[in-house]
């Protein structure tokens, strides 16, 4: 399976927050540590606002921080979030000009498929987002972060 570079960058922002001690990182120092495009780093922080992952403060000492929320989350729920609950397959044909599967009325690729997804949600269930910025991750976080005078 492959993730959407929205949730990859959404992990990646929460990961980063959580080894955060000293500061509050703007939105486009994030995206500057993580060399992806500010506008696609705010929207993404946008989405993790709204889920009450992120707290963002705009103006003079503002910046983003990790909420206990997002400190505790659920690996396996951010990815069910970012990533939907579609089908990994589009057997109905649903994308704008792709024809549906002439073997979906009688197919068992998709429910294979479909539990693969689940098995895949289901492993990333129990790891929070405090567990993966462990040693030595924490640390390398840490190093990745250019500064603001790269901004």
């Amino acid at each position: 399976m492959r993730l959407l570079r929205s949730t990859d960058l959404a992990l990646r922002v929460l990961m980063r927050l959580a080894v955060v001690t000293d500061a509050t990182p703007t939105t486009r120092q994030v995206a500057a540590d993580m060399d992806v495009p500010y506008t696609h780093a705010a929207k993404v922080v946008a989405e993790l606002q709204r889920l009450g992952l992120v707290d963002a403060r705009r103006g003079r000492g503002g910046g983003l921080a990790l909420t206990e929320r997002g400190r505790t989350a659920s690996v396996g729920a951010v990815v069910r979030t970012f990533e939907g609950d579609g089908d990994v397959v589009d057997c109905e044909g649903a994308t704008q000009g792709t024809p549906a599967c002439p073997l979906r009325s009688g197919c068992r690729l998709r429910g294979a498929l479909r539990g693969a997804q689940e098995a895949f949600f289901a492993a990333l269930d129990p790891v929070t987002i405090s567990e993966i910025v462990a040693e030595p991750t924490g640390p390398l976080l840490l190093g990745i972060a250019k500064g603001p005078e790269s901004v």
